[in-house]
């Protein structure tokens, strides 16, 4: 605990800053491009893990089991500060380069700070995922000098008073607001999180609402009725229950939002229409590498191949190469997995290609070179080449 509090110590510093009080980050971006290339090569890239640090939630959102009042105080859990940077530990050994901060709502865990910077320092770059509600300019400056990469907030309707009502959050945002001012003039990057239900409405609304709140790029979350896994972002509620028509209906207007770009959607159009397949039944392009690429862990430090799988891959601590799965599952259609296995699909077609080429394997090699699915993952990365960038 003592090396995770130094971490915050240090780099609780403010950053040095540049014109505009944005923070100078000197980056030798040639540098950082040969290892990147080098690991798509070997492996095919960075992976990610969604960290369940808490399944404490002080919000009420109606379509999701972590709600607060959902389930009794002696179900609640989190993960020790030593837990968590033993876990990112394993993570940085793990070839993972992106650690997402979830719930419950994560910022409720007092430690999240130290595990920020200790991932930072593990050269991880951290993220959160929250409803927003706790942020204020104190901690925001700390999360940046710590080294905080990327928000997401979680939006719930193109409208203050029916967001703020559903997730019993007065005010919130307001403060999103406020955050994202304050995230701009510091260097990180916000993205909304809107989840797929009957809040939203007319699609066509939420553009002009995010873009008063500060966001300039949106994600859409899929809507989830069930989960076998210890996660609990899922309710029976009639608010994200659609007949396979309507649900359709529903990816084809995140479709129009994404050709307007009114704002910047990042769910790539070829996983929004993979999405259409799985809801229709017919066979779907991509394979998710939920299990190779990503993984949930969750709070008891189980990790998991996804949200959906009903059982753990291994402890974190058996966390190791032999443990990977990759068998093209279509199981469900959870956006934070199916979306960037088309993204990084060309990244892995390209290490297989080259690794079967370093043992001779030519025929192999060649299979993957002219899989066709390589230009449509390319068509995807180029589409979101922006939003990449950044990351």
């Amino acid at each position: 605990m003592n090396s995770a509090k130094q971490d915050v110590e240090v780099r609780s510093v403010p950053r040095a800053e540049g014109t505009g009080g944005t923070p100078a980050l000197k980056t030798d971006k040639k540098a950082e491009r040969m290892p990147l290339i080098a690991g798509v090569l070997d492996h095919g890239g960075p992976g990610y893990v969604q960290f369940a640090i808490t399944n404490i939630c002080n919000a009420k959102c109606e379509f999701c089991s972590f709600a607060a009042g959902r389930f009794a105080p002696k179900q609640r859990r989190s993960v020790t500060l030593e837990e968590a940077c033993e876990a990112i530990d394993i993570c940085a050994n793990n070839r993972i380069g992106y650690l997402l901060f979830v719930g419950g709502e994560p910022m409720v865990h007092k430690d999240l700070l130290a595990m920020v910077a200790h991932t930072a320092k593990r050269r991880l770059r951290p993220m959160i995922c929250t409803n927003g509600s706790l942020w204020n300019e104190t901690n925001i400056k700390q999360y940046t000098a710590a080294g905080l990469s990327s928000v997401i907030m979680s939006i719930d309707a193109p409208d203050a008073a029916i967001h703020e009502k559903h997730r019993g959050l007065p005010g919130v945002c307001v403060k999103i607001k406020r955050a994202n001012e304050l995230f701009s003039e510091l260097g990180v990057e916000t993205i909304a999180s809107v989840t797929m239900s009957r809040l939203v409405g007319d699609y066509g609304r939420l553009p002009g609402f995010l873009r008063e709140l500060g966001f300039s790029r949106c994600t859409f979350s899929y809507p989830l009725t069930t989960l076998g896994s210890s996660y609990l972002s899922y309710s029976s509620s009639t608010l994200v229950e659609y007949t396979d028509e309507e649900l359709i209906n529903a990816f084809e207007e995140v479709k129009k939002l994404k050709r307007a770009r009114k704002i910047t959607i990042i769910n790539p159009t070829e996983s929004l229409s993979e999405m259409q397949r799985h809801i229709r039944g017919q066979k779907e392009r991509f394979g998710c590498l939920g299990g190779y690429k990503y993984f949930y862990l969750d709070w008891n430090l189980d990790l998991y191949r996804c949200h959906y799988w009903e059982k753990p891959m291994c402890h974190i601590r058996d966390f190791s190469s032999d443990k990977l799965v990759r068998d093209g599952c279509t199981r469900c259609m959870i956006d934070c997995y199916r979306d960037p296995s088309v993204l990084q699909f060309i990244a892995v077609n390209a290490s297989d290609a080259w690794n079967h080429l370093k043992h001779g394997h030519v025929l192999k090699a060649m299979r993957h070179v002219f899989d066709p699915r390589n230009l449509i993952s390319l068509r995807s990365v180029w589409e979101n080449r922006g939003w990449i960038g950044g990351v």
